[in-house]
């Protein structure tokens, strides 16, 4: 359920991040309601037609004591109770990977390319050492589990529904950040580094991904599109860009 002046909703875990989102927005009204009339009952109570001489003693009341320890006791029960666990529940508690699909998505000036284990489940290892012009991910080619790897057509990441995702965010170049406001998920990829995040889309469509790290002249045209099918649909794309991959010359493609 979309919460009003949000952007589209298409993931599960996304809900808690717009409730969240929601419940620190209602603080901060009721703060705000609540101190703009403790100024004006100020200005009114103090004003100088009924106090023309000053009282060096202060007001005796705790009233504003008591405020006070209210609204930090509602801001430990917001991050206690609700964005910890909420916390731990995005970062922490990653889907099994057996029941999941699992996904590399690699950053450079200025586009993003996601590579697939293939039908074995197995990624190659890779390694900046092993990065030249017929190699751009550095793939350790001699390994087995290189033969099924591919990569999917350039700033396109296609993914099933209504299954766990977990991509691993890397970085060729300088700092970017992969972006998807529909799935309310933000992860920088940062060179040297493979850092997994997790979502699962529920709607099928198609979704922007954006960069949210400034990353050079052109960082405004990085964009690219995640592409949510259904299973069946990603069978079929899975199996029809194996067969592009073993169709293309040693050496060439992503890889």
């Amino acid at each position: 359920m979309n919460v009003p002046g949000l952007p589209f909703l298409a993931s599960e875990h996304g809900a808690d991040v717009d409730k969240l989102m929601l419940y620190v927005h209602v603080l901060m009204v009721l703060l705000f309601v609540g101190w703009f009339a403790f100024f004006v009952f100020t200005l009114f109570r103090f004003r100088s037609s009924k106090n023309p001489k000053a009282s060096y003693a202060g007001v005796k009341s705790h009233a504003s004591t008591y405020l006070e320890v209210a609204v930090a006791v509602f801001e430990v029960v917001l991050l206690v109770g609700f964005a910890v666990p909420l916390w731990a529940k995005i970062a922490d508690k990653f889907p099994e990977e057996s029941t999941s699909t699992v996904i590399r998505v690699v950053a450079a000036q200025f586009n993003w390319t996601a590579r697939y284990p293939g039908p074995d489940g197995k990624f190659a290892p890779q390694s900046q050492s092993l990065i030249t012009q017929d190699n751009l991910f550095g793939v350790d080619k001699t390994n087995p589990a290189a033969k099924d790897d591919f990569a999917g057509p350039l700033n396109e990441v296609v993914v099933p529904v209504n299954k766990p995702v977990i991509a691993h965010i890397m970085s060729k170049d300088v700092i970017h950040s992969f972006k998807v406001n529909a799935f309310r998920v933000t992860q920088d990829a940062i060179p040297g580094l493979s850092i997994p995040t997790h979502f699962t889309a529920t709607q099928e469509g198609t979704y922007l991904i954006n960069c949210a790290q400034l990353c050079g002249n052109s960082h405004s045209f990085m964009k690219g599109f995640v592409r949510v099918v259904s299973p069946q649909k990603y069978d079929e794309w899975t199996q029809e860009q194996i067969k592009k991959s073993a169709a293309a010359p040693a050496g060439g493609g992503f890889e």
